[in-house]
């Protein structure tokens, strides 16, 4: 399980665990969606568009790792070696995101209280890299 907590109030960093083992720091941008981080040996960015409902995940050399569209709607996608991987919001009520394998949900990605913006994901469908962009 991943868990997100911010660094400090005062940027955008957040520490990023797998079962309580720090493995690493997201490293948010200033002016737009998106940030950059680096795991496995491996750097990865994020971009996004202008209005944030696509989203890529670009490593060092420029390949396009993972890529995400209609985020922020009611059904959303990951695509992620060479996989499509389909997310469903779980209510209007809560803060979660599920994931579906043949329209059964295998894992989630969830704020643990509306009033943080820590984040929790189990994903044990996805590659490392790839939850750490979902999250």
């Amino acid at each position: 399980m991943l868990e997100a907590r911010r660094a400090s109030l005062w940027n955008r960093t957040y520490n990023i665990t797998v079962d309580g083992v720090s493995v690493v720091t997201w490293k948010g941008s200033l002016w737009r969606s998106g940030g950059q981080f680096e795991v496995g040996g491996r750097r990865y960015r994020v971009t996004s568009n202008a209005f944030a409902t696509r989203y890529q995940l670009v490593d060092e050399t420029g390949m396009v790792a993972a890529s995400a569209a209609r985020v922020g709607r009611k059904n959303w996608t990951v695509e992620a070696e060479a996989r499509i991987h389909h997310f469903r919001r779980a209510s209007v009520w809560r803060e979660e995101q599920e994931l579906l394998v043949d329209g059964q949900r295998v894992g989630s990605v969830r704020r643990p209280s509306m009033w943080r913006t820590d984040a929790i994901a189990d994903l044990p469908t996805l590659p490392l890299a790839t939850q750490i962009f979902v999250l």
